[in-house]
This record gives structure tokens, sequence and C-alpha cells, in this order.
């Protein structure tokens, strides 16, 4: 079982040009994306989170459901779901604005117990910026860790989401002890600062960077890099393509049986190369479609 901890929301995207262009709701959060392409590629998965019992989150937790997605660790709330409003760029990148205030998934209190089948928990972007619910994710993060879990983090950086830059930078420097995997964007890299050497020094056994269109880079504690090409794709928009990445990657781990610290420290070339490409076919496939729409197992053969 691979637990995914974090935010559900709404994303508002554009049906077309300027600020007043119609607006298509549809399900999204860098967590929720995550346990839908998991579901979607068959690893058991359990979504830990917080959602509203408005029409917007009845429609989030269908989306899991048809995916396969456990929801036996999902607290419900009378509180409105956490939307944002995308804007997709001539490229098809997208940046997002929030409406955060006194939604539901802030309000997230960790469960006391995890599955007894879990192998491994992933984290990230919203959940762990807004509190109070952040510190709970963030003190699911620490006893997972602590119990021997294999530990996933991607911080997903949203800046406008995060008053004091320093102070964030400082938090993300004290969960890297608990972190086994850590995957971020060159983008969300270059704006934290540091290298992956550094971050490695402080706990995960490997750090995986997405480089958009050119492909991903792995780093272990051996100081070996592996790198693999983007696939080629017509890009209708990027939504979803850094985590469909987090699913590949622990899809593809587990296929390996690789959830394990000692297990991910030992991965070969081979190992590598193959868990790279598959999340790169992975990604691309997201990206060839409108929204988030991570790919099913039957689109991309084994990991």
């Amino acid at each position: 079982m691979i637990v995914v901890a974090g935010e559900a929301l709404i994303d508002l995207v554009p049906q077309g040009t300027g600020a007043l262009a119609a607006l298509q709701p549809a399900p999204g959060g860098g967590p929720y994306n995550t346990a839908v392409a998991l579901g979607r590629l068959g690893s058991p998965t359990t979504f830990c989170s917080r959602t509203s019992y408005d029409a917007f989150g009845e429609a989030l937790l269908d989306g899991l459901r048809r995916a396969g997605v456990d929801l036996s660790l999902v607290e419900r709330g009378a509180e409105p779901t956490t939307l944002a409003v995308a804007t997709v760029d001539a490229r098809g990148s997208a940046s997002y604005s929030f409406h955060v205030d006194g939604t539901a998934d802030r309000l997230f209190a960790a469960p006391a117990d995890l599955p007894s089948t879990t192998r491994a928990v992933s984290f990230g972007t919203l959940s762990l910026v807004l509190e109070p619910g952040a510190s709970a994710y963030e003190e699911l993060m620490r006893r997972a860790a602590g119990q021997g879990l294999f530990t996933a983090l991607d911080p997903n950086i949203r800046t406008g989401l995060i008053p004091d830059p320093d102070a964030y930078r400082a938090r993300f420097k004290g969960w890297l002890p608990s972190v086994t995997l850590l995957k971020l964007s060159e983008e969300d890299a270059l704006w934290l600062g540091g290298t992956p050497r550094e971050w490695l020094a402080a706990g995960p056994s490997a750090v995986v960077i997405t480089h958009g269109g050119d492909g991903l880079s792995a780093f272990t504690r051996d100081g070996t890099v592996y790198a693999v090409p983007g696939e080629e794709v017509a890009v209708v928009d990027t939504i979803g393509a850094g985590d469909t990445v987090n699913a590949a990657l622990l899809h593809g781990l587990s296929a390996q049986d690789a959830l394990s610290a000692e297990a991910l420290r030992g991965l070969d070339a081979d190992g590598w190369t193959r868990l790279l490409r598959f999340a790169a076919r992975a990604a691309a496939i997201t990206c060839s479609r409108a929204g988030a729409e991570p790919p099913y197992a039957s689109e991309l053969g084994n990991p």
C-alpha cells in the first residue's frame, strides 16, 4: 500500500484567453493527482486528506473511487473546497492563484495509525505550507520515517502562498532527515537553493529533478547521476505532469521491490534508467491531454 498525504482541490482552467475567459472546473492538487495516477497504474493506494462535504468535495472523492483509491483515511468537513485558478501560457505551462482561506483541507489532523500494509507515504505541495494542516502533515512525515517507511517528498513550490521564503527554506531543510526520495522540478530546485549533494547529505537516499521537456535526472548518495531525455509529444498543457512523475517513480520502485531506503541506495544503472524512462513516458502522456489526466497502466506497459 502507498499512502498519499495532502490536499485535494479544484483547478479552474481557462477555456480561452484573457482575464474573463470561461473557467472549467477539474479535480486537482498535487497529492490528489499523484493518488489518482497511482490508482490508474494499478498500485494499491490510500489517500490521506480532509475534503469538503460540498459538491466539489464529492466530485473529488468520486475521481479517487474511479481510480480505485482507498478513502479510509479521508476526513470530511463542512468548510468549502480549495480553489486554484490556473493560467496556461503559450507553451502550455500552468501557473496558479489560490482561494484557500477557511477551506476544508487546511484543518487536516494526522491519523492515529496508517494501514498495516503501508510501504510508502508521499507528501508535498500546499499541504506542507498552509497551517494548521501543514504541521499535522509534517508530524505524519516524521512518524512514518520513524517507523522505517519509505517517504517521498515533492515540495511543488507555489510562491504566492509562501509569505516568508527563508522560513520555508529552513523548514524544507528540516524535513530532509525524514525523506527517502526527494523529487522536485528544476524551477523548485533553483528557488529552494542548495544542491542535490547537499540535500542527499541531509537524509534522502536519492534526489530526482525534472527538467520539463528535457527529461529527468537522478542523483544518488554515491555521487552517480542518471539522466534520461524527455519523450517528444505535442503539449496541450503541463497540468499534473510533475504529479504523474511522482506516481510513476513510486509505482516503478514498487515494481522493482525498491520501496525502502536500503533498496533505493542499491538500485543499479539499469534499474534507474528503466525507472526514469517510465516516468518520462507517463509525464509525456499527461502533457498530451488537457488538465491532470494521468495515464493508465495499459497505456504504458511495465516499468
